[in-house]
This record gives structure tokens, sequence and C-alpha cells, in this order.
């Protein structure tokens, strides 16, 4: 199974890997236009493909592009998968022996069929939740598809009754003007305008391929993703009823652990990356998967991300409850406690990635922040766990020069704080 999303090229290299896929004797179905990564990971499971491959770079600027290979699962290859094929990439690129069948033979040959996924998918969906029941319910929503593959999604899932649906940024323009394609507070300040302006209920944005999404609520306020991904974590258990285990990376929110003891479910926390998230959420069985970036899988689904369902999901939660976006926030509150959070990121050079990293290594503050250090953690960067249940998280990016800082705490100042002594701490 091969899909693409609206960034530059992306057709012509989805059918460069159709050629060499075909040409090694192996069918493929070819997507006829763009689509969000969740609906080629969903079609890879539901058609029994072998694997799926994505050209996509997600949430990344306008200039990149990006190839994702799904397991025949439909989720993120594990490490073990991935490097078979870097493997073969290696060999392949020093025998020069690439084998290649042009498009329009091997689909006349049959080895290719063009498919469009759409359909069976929004079939899933409907199996998920009630969309007929949703349709009933008087909301104004405003989509941001960022100019990505999840134009018309939500649009297409949700006419026809009393949700009104209106769009932005729903046209194809791979520059992106004026945005990075990622979900997050300082991208969707458009789309926080047009809420308060438009007087919509909620703002729901998806990157590039729509496997992340972003909340604004009716005052025009972003949603951050640990509060969205506890917002849907309490909807499953206490709206939907479901129980079974969370899984988590140890750059989200401490409210998915406190939402595990008030309801009684495990909670697993993984390093960051889906790859990591998955392979959990099959072996548990979890009722959802989630990571920092705006990505939350979902039991009876996929274990993959999924900004679609997830935005259906939050949708489903307003009209179930009565209540708004910013209530629902309040309401989660008034069960873990205030948690605020803030992330930044620094560019950096190959010699200061290795200056930070022996910084770190030699360090082992008592305190931050005013607050005793109980643990030193380095499964995936370092991060310090504090007394108050607090934390700072001090990682390298896995596809970007950057270092981030991460920072959780139940008082913004706190949380402010703890990023500046990070940044001390680093040498940035």
């Amino acid at each position: 199974m091969i899909g693409y999303d609206t960034r530059f090229a992306s057709e012509e290299f989805a059918a460069a890997a159709a050629e060499v896929i075909a040409g090694n004797d192996i069918r493929v179905r070819l997507c006829s236009q763009p689509v969000p990564t969740p609906v080629v990971s969903y079609t890879v499971a539901a058609t029994e493909s072998a694997g799926g491959i994505v050209i996509t770079a997600s949430h990344n600027p306008a200039s990149w592009n990006g190839f994702k290979y799904r397991s025949q699962t439909g989720a993120s290859a594990p490490t073990e998968i991935i490097s078979r094929i870097e493997e073969n990439i290696a060999g392949t690129m020093r025998d020069r022996q690439i084998r290649r069948l042009a498009l329009d033979r091997a689909s006349k040959r049959g080895v290719v069929e063009y498919v469009d996924p759409s359909p069976a998918y929004f079939g899933q969906l409907n199996r998920l939740i009630d969309l007929e029941d949703l349709r009933r319910h008087r909301l104004v929503l405003l989509a941001d598809a960022m100019y990505g593959a999840g134009a018309g999604y939500f649009k297409t899932l949700l006419q026809g009754g009393d949700l009104e649906v209106s769009e932005i940024n729903a046209e194809r323009n791979p520059s992106f003007p004026g945005i990075q394609p990622e979900p997050i507070a300082r991208n969707l300040t458009k789309l926080s305008r047009l809420v308060v302006e438009q007087k919509a209920d909620v703002g729901l944005a998806t990157d590039g391929d729509a496997d992340r999404i972003g909340v604004i609520d009716e005052k025009g306020h972003f949603l951050n993703q640990h509060q969205v991904f506890a917002l849907l974590c309490l909807y499953l258990l206490e709206v939907r009823g479901e129980r079974g285990a969370l899984i988590k990376t140890l750059t989200s929110t401490q409210m998915i652990s406190k939402l595990g003891e008030i309801f009684n479910v495990p909670v697993y926390e993984t390093p960051v990356g889906f790859k990591y998230v998955a392979p959990l959420m099959l072996q548990h069985d979890a009722i959802a998967g989630g990571e920092e970036s705006g990505g939350y899988g979902f039991r009876g689904h996929i274990p993959e991300r999924d900004a679609i369902l997830a935005g259906l999901y939050f949708l489903d939660f307003m009209v179930k409850t009565g209540r708004t976006a910013s209530q629902l926030l309040d309401y989660l509150y008034g069960k873990v406690g205030p948690h605020y959070y803030d992330r930044a990121d620094w560019h950096i050079s190959r010699d200061k990635r290795r200056t930070i990293m022996d910084r770190l290594s030699s360090s082992s503050p008592d305190t931050l922040a005013g607050t005793r250090v109980l643990k030193l953690d380095t499964i995936d960067g370092f991060r310090f766990l504090l007394a108050d249940e607090s934390w700072l998280l001090i990682r390298f990016s896995g596809t970007e020069p950057l270092v981030r800082l991460y920072a959780e705490a139940e008082a913004e100042e706190k949380v402010r704080k703890l990023l500046n002594e990070g940044k001390e701490l680093a040498g940035i």
C-alpha cells in the first residue's frame, strides 16, 4: 500500500516507490490522490497488505519530504524492520542493481492498482463512533487542514446534519504559506482568531499528513497536547466506560498516570516515538496510546496516530457531556489538579551536542527550581523527576539538529524556572 501527502513532488516520489516495488514482483495499491497517513495505515491492516509506504514529512517545514514505512499491522515499523531496510538500501546502492517497472506498464499488467482508500476508512470510523448522532448536535466546528492531506475529511464525515463545519487552509499549497504544518499554538494564530470571530464552538487542526491534532477552545485558547491526551483518555474511561492500559511516552503528562490511579487502570511509559508506543498498545490491548507531539492512537482501530479519529472523539466528548472545550479542561483539572507544561527547542551543531551530552552526564543537581530531585532517568535523554511530581527533560531530537527542553509542573512560573535552569544545566 503506497500513499502520499500534499507536499511538492509527493506523487512523483510515491510513483517511483511503486515502480521499484512492482519491479521486484510485489503487487502495489497506489493511492489515486493525497491521503492522510492514518488512512494508509488503516488500509494496510484492513486489506492484509504486507506493509505500507507513505511519502510525507508530516509536520516538518515545506522544504522537507520523507518516507514512512508501515508494518503489516499498519503501525510504525519496529527498529528491527527499519534496520533490515537500511541494510538492503546499503547493499542496493553498493551493487547499483535497482529493478524498476515503469508505472504505465505495471498498471497495464495489473501489478499496480490505483485505489481510493477513504470510503473503507470512513466505514471504520462509523463503526468506532456514532457519526449520525454526532451530526444531529448543534455545534460549530472550524477545521484547519494546514494545507495538508486532512483537508475535507471532517467536512465529509460530519455534513448533512445540524453540526456545521467550516474549513480554512484546505486547498493544496505545498509551500504552506505563513505556517509550518505542525498544529501547535504558534502555528494556529489564524485559527484561534477565526474561532472567536466566527463564534465557533471549537477549532480542530490537523498537521501535514493528519496524524497529529491541535485543539482551539471556544475562547480562542490553544489546548496543549498534554491536555488533549488527558481529555481523550478521560473520555474513553468515563464517557465510553472502557477499561484497559494507557500508554504514554516519557515526555507526556503525569495527568495520564493520575487518571490511571483514579480509574484503576495500568499506565505504561515508553521512550519518545510511536514505534515504541504501538508494540505496547498491541501487547496490552491498550485503550489509548499517545505522545507529546499531539499524536494519539486508540483500541479497535490501528496502533498508530490518527488525528481525524481523535478530533471526532473530542467532539463526542463535548456533545455527550454538554460542556464546552474550556469547561472540559476545568472538569479534567477538577479530577487531577492543574498541570502546566512548556517546551523550548534550540538548534545545535554536532560539536555542541557532544558538549551538552558531556555536561549532562557529569551533572547531578540536588534541587531544581527549589524542589528536591528524586531521580534521574536516562532512558531517552536526561529526565529529572522532582519531589512534587514536576519534571524536567533534556533530550536531542531524533529527526532534527535540536536539543529540546520539556517541563511540567503545577504552576506556570515553576515551568519557566525549570526550563531556565535546564538551559543553564545544558550550557545552551
